[in-house]
């Protein structure tokens, strides 16, 4: 259907239409009443002039009502039909001085709304012409005929440009109008396209607690696909705090008067599973709201984000320190006890030779034991970095006759033997140098550390294309209680035979993260009294 200008709507073009309609019913009623005689009109013609005439007004009003116009072209040939008609009918049946002549105000209109300014402009003129030649056909059968014409053409003349004067100043709102909705539409869609890009999940919800906008990250953090809009907020998200205890979030809406934030809440799936969020909410204040003088808004933006990670690494970084600072507490102030007696002894003529060589052993030792935190901190920092885990071929037979080579001193003034089970052929592996002999470092000083009588065997064996890594030894073995734990850092056996050793309770605890780094998975058995086994495998690198 072909719209024309600014003053077009649909609901004018009905009221048109209908017009249409019923007003070839009114002008053939009061051409009838000229006919009969009951009003006089020296510009009627003859009854074929005046029932040809109505009869094309019933057949364009028809067409008009039952099929509206779909194309510009189709719009103007139906004017000008109509411009035609009025004009025979003014001139041939009523003549211009007539109440009538008002109808022609409804084809002004008409004019205006399907081709704005040019249109009206066009009908004005036409009516200029019909009025001429209503003047010079029957200025001389009635002097009066000049002046009413004339003043008919003055009101009618008046009344179109104040029409074009509101059609002038519509179109000049409707232009503005136009702008500012496009100038809105292309903020919306900015400011969509951020909202939509955040990695934060950005909820819009009204007074009732009823979602109307959201963000892509929303579907994101919630697991869900399934459209947000209608739904309630507390019904969409659950909250719980620290003690389970349940949350109303449409609540804390509610109740904040500027932007507020949390991050102690938990929100809970529909399988049970929680994450922390951090939450930050407002109300939205439009210029609207904020130019009355009661407190209202028009609903509340919420901004969620997932910090599960985030708190789960404060929490280990502060546990760690925490740790940490009681771990070096104890050698330091060792140390610092055992050199200030040192000092004193060798001030003192009753010190013997054994007394500061015993104090200057315990206090070596605890220096050692400090050295070996640090290394194991020291490796675990580059492995948290991804420092040196840059993968090199490396031949395995040879990396494992060097730690034997490297450890069997020390395996021998225990008294153990370090035996080393290694046949057929090995190949190469494809990775980190560094990660793998700490790990293998790392089995092979524990088992020499916790094993008093027997052996140490390292084991190397492959099979299918696959290189299993391996350090069974005669030791004290690990309780059953204990091989739960005994992967968490600063962890450490309370068998008094493990505390008779050193450790700083690192050492498996960094070996499980090198062996995550370089792609492996330790595992072990151990039975209490009769030893332990640490394993792990690799695959061979492809010839």
């Amino acid at each position: 259907m072909y719209k024309g200008g600014p003053s077009y709507t649909a609901q004018s073009a009905k009221i048109i239409r209908y017009a249409g309609l019923l007003l070839p019913v009114v002008l053939v009623l009061y051409g009838l009443y000229i006919q009969a005689g009951l009003v006089d009109s020296v510009q009627y013609v003859n009854d074929v002039s005046f029932f040809a005439m109505s009869f094309l007004w019933f057949v364009m009003g028809i067409i008009q009502f039952l099929f509206p116009s779909r194309t510009k072209l189709d719009s103007a040939l139906r004017l000008i039909a109509y411009h035609v008609l009025a004009a025979g009918y003014l001139l041939y049946v009523s003549g211009i001085a007539t109440p009538f002549v008002a109808f022609w105000l409804l084809l002004l209109l008409a004019s205006n709304m399907y081709f704005s300014k040019n249109g009206l402009s066009l009908s004005i003129l036409w009516f200029v012409v019909v009025v001429a030649v209503d003047i010079v056909l029957h200025h001389d059968v009635s002097p009066m005929i000049v002046t009413y014409d004339l003043a008919t053409l003055v009101a009618i003349i008046l009344s179109g440009l104040v029409t074009l004067s509101l059609s002038l100043a519509q179109e000049v709102d409707h232009t503005a109008l136009s702008k500012s909705k496009q100038q809105e539409s292309l903020q919306r869609d900015r400011v969509l396209t951020i909202v939509n890009n955040l990695a934060d999940a950005v909820l819009s919800v009204d007074m009732d607690g009823i979602i109307r906008v959201y963000n892509a990250a929303s579907l994101s953090l919630l697991d869900t696909n399934d459209s947000l809009n209608g739904r309630y907020i507390d019904d969409l998200i659950k909250l719980v705090d620290k003690s389970k205890k349940p949350v109303s979030l449409f609540n804390q809406l509610k109740t904040t008067k500027g932007a507020s934030t949390r991050d102690d809440l938990n929100y809970v799936f529909n399988d049970g599973e929680e994450i922390r969020l951090e939450i930050t909410y407002s109300p939205i204040r439009s210029s609207y709201s904020r130019s009355k003088k009661s407190e209202t808004h028009d609903g509340y933006i919420v901004i969620m984000r997932d910090i599960t990670k985030a708190k789960s690494l404060e929490e280990e970084r502060d546990e760690f320190i925490s740790v940490i600072s009681h771990e070096l507490r104890t050698p330091i102030t060792i140390v610092e006890g055992t050199i200030s007696n040192v000092q004193i002894m060798m001030k003192h003529p009753d010190a013997t030779q054994v007394m500061l060589t015993d104090a200057i052993t315990l206090a070596h030792d605890q220096i050692i034991y400090l050295a070996h935190m640090v290394n194991d901190l020291s490796t675990l920092s580059r492995a948290e970095r991804g420092v040196s885990d840059t993968p090199e071929d490396i031949d395995v037979r040879e990396l494992i006759h060097k730690l034997h080579n490297e450890y069997n001193k020390d395996a021998t003034t225990k008294g153990l033997h370090l035996n080393l089970d290694i046949t057929g052929t090995i190949g190469h592996v494809y990775t980190s140098r560094l990660y793998l002999e700490e790990i293998l470092q790392n089995f092979i000083t524990n088992a020499i550390k916790y094993t008093k009588i027997g052996s140490v065997t390292i084991i190397v064996k492959q099979k299918l294309g696959i290189i299993e890594f391996a350090v069974k030894d005669t030791g004290i073995g690990i309780s059953k209680s204990d091989q739960t734990k005994i992967f968490q850092k600063f962890y450490r056996s309370e068998d008094y035979r493990t505390r008779e050793t050193s450790g700083t309770g690192l050492g498996l605890y960094v070996t499980a993260k090198l062996a995550h780094k370089a792609g492996t998975k330790i595992e072990f058995s151990s039975r209490l009294n009769h030893g332990s086994k640490f394993s792990f495998s690799l695959p061979v690198k492809p010839e």
